[in-house]
Protein backbone atom coordinates (compact mmCIF):
# COMPACT_ATOMS: atom_id res chain seq x y z
CA UNK A 1 0.00 0.00 0.00
CA UNK A 2 1.46 3.22 -0.86
CA UNK A 3 1.58 5.76 1.61
CA UNK A 4 -0.01 9.17 1.38
CA UNK A 5 2.28 11.82 -0.28
CA UNK A 6 2.89 14.64 2.06
CA UNK A 7 4.03 18.11 0.70
CA UNK A 8 5.21 21.21 3.53
CA UNK A 9 3.83 24.40 1.58
CA UNK A 10 4.68 26.39 4.13
CA UNK A 11 7.41 26.40 7.07
CA UNK A 12 7.74 30.00 9.07
CA UNK A 13 8.41 31.55 12.13
CA UNK A 14 6.57 33.76 13.69
CA UNK A 15 8.04 36.06 16.87
CA UNK A 16 4.95 35.59 19.33
CA UNK A 17 3.68 33.36 21.30
CA UNK A 18 1.96 29.85 20.30
CA UNK A 19 -0.84 31.51 22.15
CA UNK A 20 -0.81 34.56 19.87
CA UNK A 21 -0.94 32.90 16.59
CA UNK A 22 -3.52 30.07 17.72
CA UNK A 23 -5.79 33.40 18.43
CA UNK A 24 -4.92 34.93 15.16
CA UNK A 25 -5.88 31.33 13.17
CA UNK A 26 -9.30 30.63 15.44
CA UNK A 27 -10.84 34.41 15.87
CA UNK A 28 -12.36 35.38 12.44
CA UNK A 29 -12.27 38.94 13.63
CA UNK A 30 -8.73 38.43 13.53
CA UNK A 31 -8.40 36.36 10.57
CA UNK A 32 -9.94 39.27 8.32
CA UNK A 33 -6.58 40.97 9.22
CA UNK A 34 -4.22 38.67 7.54
CA UNK A 35 -6.28 36.12 5.04
CA UNK A 36 -7.06 37.56 1.51
CA UNK A 37 -8.18 41.05 1.02
CA UNK A 38 -11.00 43.56 1.13
CA UNK A 39 -13.68 42.14 -0.34
CA UNK A 40 -17.33 41.78 -0.25
CA UNK A 41 -17.02 38.10 0.29
CA UNK A 42 -14.46 38.02 2.96
CA UNK A 43 -16.57 37.21 5.49
CA UNK A 44 -18.63 34.52 4.07
CA UNK A 45 -14.94 32.84 2.82
CA UNK A 46 -13.39 33.19 6.15
CA UNK A 47 -16.39 31.46 7.80
CA UNK A 48 -16.47 28.80 4.88
CA UNK A 49 -12.85 27.74 5.27
CA UNK A 50 -11.83 28.65 8.96
CA UNK A 51 -15.08 27.78 10.71
CA UNK A 52 -17.57 25.42 8.92
CA UNK A 53 -14.56 23.64 6.86
CA UNK A 54 -11.64 23.82 10.01
CA UNK A 55 -11.31 21.35 12.93
CA UNK A 56 -8.80 22.76 15.78
CA UNK A 57 -7.44 20.54 18.56
CA UNK A 58 -6.71 23.25 20.94
CA UNK A 59 -4.29 21.43 23.29
CA UNK A 60 -1.86 20.22 19.81
CA UNK A 61 -2.36 23.57 18.24
CA UNK A 62 -3.08 22.02 14.95
CA UNK A 63 -5.81 23.08 12.38
CA UNK A 64 -7.20 20.50 9.55
CA UNK A 65 -8.96 21.47 6.75
CA UNK A 66 -11.20 19.35 4.78
CA UNK A 67 -10.55 17.17 1.98
CA UNK A 68 -10.33 19.31 -1.50
CA UNK A 69 -9.17 17.37 -5.29
CA UNK A 70 -7.54 14.60 -3.21
CA UNK A 71 -5.85 16.48 -0.78
CA UNK A 72 -6.02 18.04 2.89
CA UNK A 73 -4.19 20.82 4.54
CA UNK A 74 -3.04 20.90 8.34
CA UNK A 75 -1.77 23.85 10.17
CA UNK A 76 0.76 22.94 12.74
CA UNK A 77 2.19 25.50 15.63
CA UNK A 78 4.80 24.40 17.83
CA UNK A 79 6.89 26.31 20.39
CA UNK A 80 10.50 27.34 19.32
CA UNK A 81 12.62 29.38 21.62
CA UNK A 82 9.53 32.14 22.96
CA UNK A 83 8.93 31.55 19.12
CA UNK A 84 6.24 30.25 16.79
CA UNK A 85 6.58 27.79 14.28
CA UNK A 86 4.17 27.57 11.49
CA UNK A 87 3.75 24.88 9.01
CA UNK A 88 1.16 23.73 6.37
CA UNK A 89 1.22 20.58 5.64
CA UNK A 90 -1.08 19.10 2.72
CA UNK A 91 -1.71 15.47 2.72
CA UNK A 92 -2.05 13.89 -0.59
CA UNK A 93 -2.63 16.00 -4.29
CA UNK A 94 -0.12 16.46 -6.88
CA UNK A 95 3.17 17.16 -6.67
CA UNK A 96 3.75 20.83 -6.40
CA UNK A 97 6.44 22.62 -9.25
CA UNK A 98 8.08 25.29 -7.06
CA UNK A 99 10.29 26.65 -9.97
CA UNK A 100 7.78 25.89 -12.70
CA UNK A 101 4.21 26.49 -13.46
CA UNK A 102 2.13 28.61 -10.90
CA UNK A 103 -0.32 26.75 -8.36
CA UNK A 104 -2.74 29.36 -7.15
CA UNK A 105 -3.79 27.30 -3.78
CA UNK A 106 0.46 26.52 -2.75
CA UNK A 107 1.68 30.60 -3.59
CA UNK A 108 -1.71 31.87 -1.69
CA UNK A 109 -1.24 30.11 1.54
CA UNK A 110 2.16 31.30 1.86
CA UNK A 111 1.21 34.88 0.93
CA UNK A 112 -1.22 34.81 3.75
CA UNK A 113 0.82 33.56 6.27
CA UNK A 114 3.38 36.00 5.91
CA UNK A 115 0.58 38.20 6.07
CA UNK A 116 -0.49 36.82 9.41
CA UNK A 117 3.31 37.32 10.46
CA UNK A 118 3.51 40.65 9.34
CA UNK A 119 -0.08 41.33 11.46
CA UNK A 120 1.12 39.80 14.81
CA UNK A 121 4.65 40.83 14.68
CA UNK A 122 3.87 44.66 13.91
CA UNK A 123 0.68 45.42 13.58
CA UNK A 124 -1.54 43.50 16.33
CA UNK A 125 -4.87 44.90 17.26
CA UNK A 126 -4.75 47.11 14.06
CA UNK A 127 -7.11 46.85 11.36
CA UNK A 128 -5.28 46.74 7.61
CA UNK A 129 -6.63 48.25 3.95
CA UNK A 130 -5.65 46.48 1.13
CA UNK A 131 -5.86 46.89 -2.33
CA UNK A 132 -5.54 43.64 -4.85
CA UNK A 133 -5.05 43.76 -8.40
CA UNK A 134 -4.29 41.08 -11.25
CA UNK A 135 -4.68 40.19 -14.55
CA UNK A 136 -2.59 39.20 -17.64
CA UNK A 137 0.09 41.23 -18.98
CA UNK A 138 -0.35 43.58 -22.78
CA UNK A 139 2.21 42.75 -25.18
CA UNK A 140 5.30 44.22 -24.40
CA UNK A 141 5.18 45.19 -20.62
CA UNK A 142 6.45 42.03 -18.84
CA UNK A 143 6.34 40.88 -14.95
CA UNK A 144 4.93 43.04 -12.23
CA UNK A 145 7.85 43.35 -10.40
CA UNK A 146 9.94 44.46 -13.36
CA UNK A 147 7.49 46.93 -14.57
CA UNK A 148 7.17 48.51 -11.06
CA UNK A 149 10.67 48.81 -10.53
CA UNK A 150 11.56 46.30 -7.84
CA UNK A 151 14.21 44.41 -10.27
CA UNK A 152 16.99 45.16 -7.71
CA UNK A 153 14.81 44.46 -4.32
CA UNK A 154 14.19 40.70 -6.45
CA UNK A 155 17.66 40.00 -6.13
CA UNK A 156 18.09 40.71 -2.10
CA UNK A 157 17.79 38.32 0.65
CA UNK A 158 15.42 38.42 2.97
CA UNK A 159 15.64 40.82 6.01
CA UNK A 160 17.77 43.36 3.41
CA UNK A 161 17.06 46.89 3.47
CA UNK A 162 15.74 48.38 0.13
CA UNK A 163 14.21 51.83 -1.23
CA UNK A 164 12.97 52.00 -4.66
CA UNK A 165 10.85 54.92 -6.62
CA UNK A 166 8.26 52.62 -7.91
CA UNK A 167 6.59 53.05 -12.07
CA UNK A 168 3.28 53.71 -9.82
CA UNK A 169 5.28 57.48 -8.77
CA UNK A 170 5.19 56.02 -5.30
CA UNK A 171 8.78 55.96 -2.47
CA UNK A 172 8.72 52.78 -1.20
CA UNK A 173 11.10 52.11 1.76
CA UNK A 174 11.88 49.48 4.08
CA UNK A 175 12.93 45.39 4.33
CA UNK A 176 12.31 42.24 2.13
CA UNK A 177 9.94 40.12 3.89
CA UNK A 178 9.99 37.01 2.13
CA UNK A 179 10.95 35.79 -1.63
CA UNK A 180 9.45 33.00 -3.78
CA UNK A 181 9.90 31.66 -7.18
CA UNK A 182 6.85 33.73 -7.98
CA UNK A 183 6.36 36.02 -4.99
CA UNK A 184 8.34 39.16 -3.50
CA UNK A 185 7.11 40.93 -0.81
CA UNK A 186 8.26 44.06 0.92
CA UNK A 187 7.38 46.34 3.73
CA UNK A 188 6.46 49.56 2.74
CA UNK A 189 6.98 52.28 5.61
CA UNK A 190 5.38 54.79 3.37
CA UNK A 191 1.65 52.62 3.87
CA UNK A 192 2.25 52.54 7.95
CA UNK A 193 4.91 50.06 7.80
CA UNK A 194 2.23 47.96 5.46
CA UNK A 195 3.24 45.49 2.54
CA UNK A 196 3.41 45.24 -1.06
CA UNK A 197 3.44 41.63 -2.05
CA UNK A 198 4.51 41.26 -6.09
CA UNK A 199 3.76 38.00 -8.01
CA UNK A 200 4.90 36.97 -11.36
CA UNK A 201 2.70 34.39 -12.48
CA UNK A 202 4.92 33.99 -15.48
CA UNK A 203 3.72 32.63 -19.05
CA UNK A 204 0.29 30.66 -19.60
CA UNK A 205 -2.77 30.22 -21.51
CA UNK A 206 -4.29 32.82 -20.22
CA UNK A 207 -1.02 35.22 -19.77
CA UNK A 208 0.40 34.55 -22.72
CA UNK A 209 2.67 37.63 -21.96
CA UNK A 210 2.92 36.78 -18.71
CA UNK A 211 1.56 38.84 -15.59
CA UNK A 212 0.22 38.56 -12.21
CA UNK A 213 -0.67 40.24 -9.08
CA UNK A 214 0.15 42.68 -6.43
CA UNK A 215 -1.45 42.94 -2.74
CA UNK A 216 -0.93 46.18 -1.29
CA UNK A 217 -1.47 46.16 2.51
CA UNK A 218 -1.69 49.20 4.26
CA UNK A 219 -2.02 50.67 7.97
CA UNK A 220 -2.70 53.78 9.75
CA UNK A 221 -3.69 56.10 5.93
CA UNK A 222 -6.38 58.43 5.92
CA UNK A 223 -9.18 58.19 3.92
CA UNK A 224 -7.82 60.37 0.96
CA UNK A 225 -4.55 58.69 1.27
CA UNK A 226 -5.71 55.50 0.71
CA UNK A 227 -8.53 56.59 -1.69
CA UNK A 228 -5.41 58.25 -3.39
CA UNK A 229 -3.08 55.53 -3.74
CA UNK A 230 -6.24 53.29 -4.62
CA UNK A 231 -6.52 54.95 -7.47
CA UNK A 232 -2.94 55.75 -8.72
CA UNK A 233 -2.58 51.96 -8.51
CA UNK A 234 -5.73 50.78 -10.59
CA UNK A 235 -5.08 53.52 -12.76
CA UNK A 236 -1.29 52.35 -13.28
CA UNK A 237 -2.12 48.92 -13.54
CA UNK A 238 -5.10 48.46 -15.89
CA UNK A 239 -3.21 50.09 -18.40
CA UNK A 240 -0.96 47.07 -18.30
CA UNK A 241 -2.36 43.99 -16.83
CA UNK A 242 -6.00 44.41 -18.15
CA UNK A 243 -9.17 42.47 -16.97
CA UNK A 244 -7.83 43.22 -13.73
CA UNK A 245 -9.67 41.79 -10.13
Amino acid sequence: MSKTRKQVIVDITIAASVDTVWTALRDPAQIANWFGWDAPTLAEEIKFIFVDGAKGDEAKHVVEFGEWEGASDAIELTEEGGKTRLRLVRSGGAPIDWTGVYEDSSQGWINFFEQLRLAVEKHHGETRRTIYLSGPAVDGVGEPSAALGLGRAVALESGQAYAARLATGDSASGQIWYRTHFQTAVTVEEWGDGLLVVTDMGVSAKRPHGGGSVLLTTYRLSDADFAALEQRWKEWWVARYPNAD
